[in-house]
């Protein structure tokens, strides 16, 4: 591993050199364990610790297939999915794995007591399989996790369609949060070359979502001059939906938890801010009975922040506990996209201002290859920027999550692999300079 790591650390090895070296017989992973599905049994979820289900293993690198890659991970990231499958909620991953494993001889090769986890990377290729042609040895890359198999009609005119698809890293085995990861080779793209390790780790999984969820047709075919209510707006995924609003000339109305959060909107360029917390809403009086008059007082602060306007969009992640507001907020005719449930997937909300409003919710989730490519393309020309606020190395890989798990982040919270510390693997240093403040937004420097 050390040789891979000076190859890749040179920034100047050549494609023989990669070829060359030996991949060794195992390397360090997060693990979550099979046999410790019941770990948390009778705790509420928030009493859940991702540190004592979050194992750092050695682990034995996977058989290489046709059409997938290795990839010496130098960077990786947290998103909830990784929390999800750490508190084994809403039902321990393995199920998925065992599932995939059916489907052939080389898939249940994910069929295993350890799942490592991951949806993100960025890292350098080291092997490619038979019929890879368009990546080689020393590559440097970062990956989405749309994990599909396209033997199927379904999937050929939106591949998020596909019947096998899956999330790599959350329903497939051998992620990103390691120091070596298995992937399809149509899940790579190049890595940004003015972004260090962490920072192009960080956008993948939620940078797609988003753009999938605001700016694709697929998703709320976001225009010009739309007013958009983004919940969790300095938030991992939250971020980039604010970003692309005010990319694509829309209007970003922010929906935050603190004055801190609140900055880190403003320094992305939005001014329309809600501090739900300064705010105290209450959408339910018991968590059985919603609370109208509470979306009401809602609806009425947008407005005054708006100039009299409703919401044309409604961008909705965190579920229960908001989408019953999310309905109401949006205009006649208007959209709720949903990508998420963060705070429960059973949701309430009163039909008629749905049916009677003409009012549509559209469900999205990640992003098909192209969606993933073009959302990768604009942090390369600098338009979109990561939204990393920390990393940890991956011994730390448990609190990380927990980080996560109880919102005590800002935007997304970056996981060192390979890279021995944070600020590597910078090669386009003109580039980097032009966007510094925007890279940084999130580190509140």
């Amino acid at each position: 591993m050390q040789q891979i790591l000076e190859a890749i650390s040179s920034g100047t090895a050549p494609t023989e050199d990669f070829a060359a070296l030996e991949v060794p017989e195992s390397y360090r992973a997060a693990t979550v364990h099979q046999d410790e599905v019941d770990l948390f049994e009778g705790l509420d979820a928030k009493e859940k610790d991702p540190r004592k289900s979050l194992h750092v293993d050695r682990v034995p690198v996977p058989e290489l297939g046709p059409g997938e890659a290795l990839v010496a991970v130098m960077a990786s990231a947290i998103n909830y999915n990784t929390v999800w499958t750490s508190i084994f909620e809403p039902m321990p991953t393995f199920a998925f794995l065992e599932r995939y494993g059916r489907l052939s001889p080389l898939a249940k090769r994910h069929d295993l007591p350890y799942h490592i986890v991951g949806s993100d990377l960025s890292g350098v290729v080291l092997k490619t399989g038979l019929g890879v042609h368009t990546w080689k040895p020393g590559d440097e890359v970062v990956a989405h996790c749309l994990s599909v198999e396209l033997e199927g009609p379904d999937g050929h005119n939106d591949t998020m369609m596909d019947p096998e698809q899956r999330i790599w890293g959350f329903e497939t085995n051998f992620g990103g949060l390691a120091e070596i990861a298995l992937v399809k080779s149509n899940q790579l793209m190049p890595k940004a070359a003015h972004l260090t390790w962490e920072e192009a780790a960080s956008p993948g999984l939620v940078n797609s979502t988003a753009y999938r969820q605001l700016v694709s047709r697929n998703g709320a075919g976001m225009k010009q001059g739309d007013n958009i209510l983004i919940w969790g707006a300095s938030g991992g995924l939250g971020g980039f939906a604010t970003q692309y609003a005010l990319n694509g000339g829309a209007v970003p109305v922010c929906v935050v938890s603190s004055e801190e959060k609140a900055e880190i909107c403003r320094r992305m360029g939005a001014e329309l801010i809600i501090n739900r917390s300064e705010k105290d809403y209450r959408f339910w009086k018991d968590e059985q009975t919603a609370d109208p008059t509470e979306w009401r007082r809602f609806g009425s602060d947008i407005r005054e922040l708006t100039g009299g306007e409703d919401v044309d969009i409604v961008f909705e992640h965190p579920g229960r506990e908001t989408f019953g507001a999310s309905v109401y907020a949006a205009r006649k005719g208007g959209t709720i996209v949903t990508c998420a449930s963060t705070t429960g997937y059973l949701h309430e909300y009163d039909n008629r201002y749905l049916w009677m409003n003409l009012k549509r919710i559209i469900g999205s989730h990640f992003a098909n290859y192209r969606e993933s490519w073009e959302a990768n393309r604009l942090i390369a020309k600098g338009m979109i920027h990561p939204t990393l606020s920390r990393s940890y190395p991956l011994d730390e890989v448990g609190q990380a999550a927990l980080d996560v798990h109880h919102n005590l982040h800002q935007g997304k919270v970056g996981v060192l692999c390979l890279a021995p510390e944070s600020g590597l693997g910078v090669r386009d240093e003109d580039t980097r300079a032009r966007h510094l403040d925007a890279i940084n937004a999130f580190r509140g420097v």
